[in-house]
């Protein structure tokens, strides 16, 4: 299984922004996904998580609320939509992912349980 992240750019603070992690093998409705992040001097962190069905979702306190993680098992796809972008948003962002043993309805927030990742892509809001 291979994973390449697309869509990242640079926005000013306020705007809009969708990236997507095309998912290339077989299983990809077995996968529980997430995306992370990581800023320079700063370890990579939980972002957002998905199930392999879809219908369980968890984010981090400082994107609740803000970002909506979403995916299309019929296109491989996961996407990451961010609205209301922050300066601190600034990050390389990755997305990851799982074969899901615990369920259609498992996710998980723990970067260790992720054995998938894609390249990064890089997305900066300036102020």
């Amino acid at each position: 299984v291979q994973l390449q992240a697309s869509g990242g750019g640079l926005v000013q603070a306020g705007a809009s922004l969708r990236v997507s992690c095309a998912v290339y093998g077989s299983g990809f409705s077995t996968y529980a996904m997430g995306w992370f992040r990581q800023a320079p001097g700063k370890d990579r962190e939980f972002v957002a998580a998905i199930s392999s069905s879809g219908s369980d979702t968890s984010y981090s306190d400082s994107v609740k609320g803000r970002f909506t993680i979403s995916r299309d098992n019929a296109m491989n796809t996961v996407y990451l939509q961010m609205n209301s972008l922050k300066p601190e948003d600034t990050a390389v962002y990755y997305c990851a992912g799982f074969r899901s043993y615990g369920g259609s309805y498992y996710y998980s927030s723990s970067i260790y349980e992720y054995d998938h990742w894609g390249q990064g892509t890089q997305v900066t809001v300036s102020s």
